[in-house]
């Protein structure tokens, strides 16, 4: 972002890269509607060899601050050795989030919003909350469905830390990325929709990873499903969808190849579904509606693709349809009255279902 002042250490506007200013850079991009964030480095410098934070943490802040910047990306290399710091991943980020208070109490402005990237060390989702509103789960992403299967899999185990003001970061995007890019990107049409399905219904801060410029018709529908993104937004439920079924492996286990393939979640429009397929080939996908804690026992659903943006019918007790390799069904279900009667088993879910007289159903 800027060069060191050898005078004040005070981080500088490259004039090669922004003739106009820093200001200026914030303020057109602010007016196209996309958000201004900063990116910083807890250590002496960069990822990328740039001035890092460590010591300088106020006044980079307010530098980014008067840049109009509000919103802080904050990195983890070249940190300090441990008898500087004495501290662990926690102590060393919480420095940062020390110096937003300390700078909003100065200012008078809102508190940045801060996004740890520590790639998910020591455990970030457990501590995370308590510094940060963001925090990375995961290594950097790359743009092929390796990876990103690989980082579904990783916040299976750790989608309950997501609520309001607290996020499981999974890394840029890479919608759009395909045949181009540094990696060159290779992701299908569709797995790019699963891969922005899993990113906005297990809420993760959504940052576009492509070239605006030259986004095709495919990229810029997928990153503007206003639906899915809605859920991401949703002002009323801060929690993110959780599996309630892996599918190709058992439950609970991890398998970076073979991430969890059925989850659910209620939202403020409905009780919401993601089924991935991920195996190689197509696959036909099942599920008993009442496997979702969201999904009242008795009831019929009304069924909205989230996707082709149609209401497709109604769900009785179970739903089964075909994906894809590496597809997506993106699903929002809300009640459409009492079940039909006469069905049989009499419960969607089997296990001691019994009758008044204390006889179990055999279903």
């Amino acid at each position: 972002m800027g060069l060191w002042s050898l005078f004040n250490l005070l981080i500088l506007t490259d004039p090669s890269k922004f003739p106009n200013g820093m200001k200026n850079f914030t303020a057109t991009l602010k007016s196209m509607g996309i958000s201004a964030n900063a990116y910083g480095d807890n250590g002496y410098e960069t990822c990328a060899g740039y001035p890092g934070s460590y010591g300088h943490e106020v006044q980079d802040l307010l530098t980014w601050q008067d840049w109009g910047f509000n919103y802080l990306k904050y990195d983890n290399c070249y940190i300090p050795f441990d008898n500087i710091t004495q501290q662990n991943m926690y102590g060393r980020y919480q420095r940062m989030s020390n110096a937003i208070a300390e700078v909003s109490a100065m200012t008078g402005q809102p508190p940045f919003e801060f996004s740890l990237c520590e790639w998910g060390w020591e455990q970030v989702y457990l501590w995370g909350p308590r510094i940060a509103q963001a925090w990375r789960i995961n290594g950097d992403i790359k743009p092929w469905w390796s990876s990103i299967a690989s980082i579904i899999d990783q916040a299976s185990f750790s989608y309950f830390a997501n609520n309001f003001y607290s996020h499981n970061d999974m890394d840029i995007m890479e919608v759009g990325n395909t045949g181009q890019g540094n990696p060159v990107g290779n992701l299908t049409y569709d797995e790019a929709k699963s891969h922005f399905t899993a990113w906005t219904l297990l809420k993760s801060p959504l940052i576009i990873g492509t070239d605006l410029t030259n986004a095709t018709n495919e990229t810029i529908e997928i990153l503007g499903n206003k639906d899915l993104i809605k859920i991401n937004q949703d002002p009323n439920v801060g929690e993110s969808i959780a599996p309630f079924r892996w599918g190709v492996n058992p439950d609970f286990t991890s398998n970076a190849s073979h991430p969890a393939e059925y989850w659910s979640g209620n939202s403020s429009y409905g009780v919401v579904f993601m089924v991935l397929n991920t195996q190689d080939t197509e696959a036909q996908m099942f599920f008993n509606l009442t496997e979702s804690w969201a999904i009242q026992a008795g009831r019929q659903y009304s069924v909205y693709d989230m996707w082709s943006h149609t209401q497709n019918g109604t769900a009785v007790r179970n739903m089964t349809f075909s994906l894809p390799a590496h597809g997506v069904a993106a699903l929002l279900l809300n009640d459409a009255g009492e079940e039909p009667d006469g069905l049989f088993p009499y419960c969607g879910f089997f296990y001691q279902c019994a009758f008044p007289n204390g006889t179990y159903s055999t279903n």
